[in-house]
């Protein structure tokens, strides 16, 4: 990704190629919506990008920074994975999956500010895998980052 783009832009090349998208990850994912409304306290956040996976029986929060990673982004997505649990999963769900997709990522930041979390998150760069930070058990029912990469691309 060019330095040009930024966070709506990188959520609407998704969004064009969901069909193409959801097809090519296959192993049960759905598209739930983007900009997804949650309303927590009576306060109103915005998801960038939701996703369902039958498989898992988990939803999958997709936050997109079009800059550097902030450790602060993930208490946020925390937070949206929490009042996705509440607010939209069904009990026998299991737990929201968090991803966070930073254009740029210090491996050693990122691993500090995951390490108190219990939760499944992870964070990646663009060019890195976003599974190397997930555990093992969700890696087999997400994409590739080189399928990622295809999808955002220009083609």
């Amino acid at each position: 990704m060019t330095d040009r783009h930024n966070e709506a832009e990188l959520e609407s090349q998704l969004v064009d190629h969901v069909e193409k998208f959801l097809l090519e990850l296959g192993q049960g994912f759905a598209f739930v919506g983007r900009q997804v409304r949650l309303v927590v306290g009576g306060e109103e956040f915005i998801a960038d990008l939701l996703f369902y996976n039958f498989r898992l029986r988990s939803f999958v929060v997709v936050e997109l920074k079009a800059g550097k990673f902030d450790p602060g982004f993930l208490g946020q997505l925390g937070m949206y994975m929490a009042a996705v649990d509440d607010l939209m999963a069904h009990p026998d769900d299991k737990p929201t999956i968090g991803l966070l997709l930073c254009k740029i990522k210090n491996n050693v930041v990122a691993e500090y500010a995951l390490r108190g979390y219990s939760a499944p998150i992870g964070v990646a760069e663009w060019k890195t895998q976003i599974v190397d930070s997930l555990p093992e058990e969700f890696t087999s029912s997400l994409p590739s980052i080189e399928l990622l990469e295809a999808e955002l691309g220009d083609g």
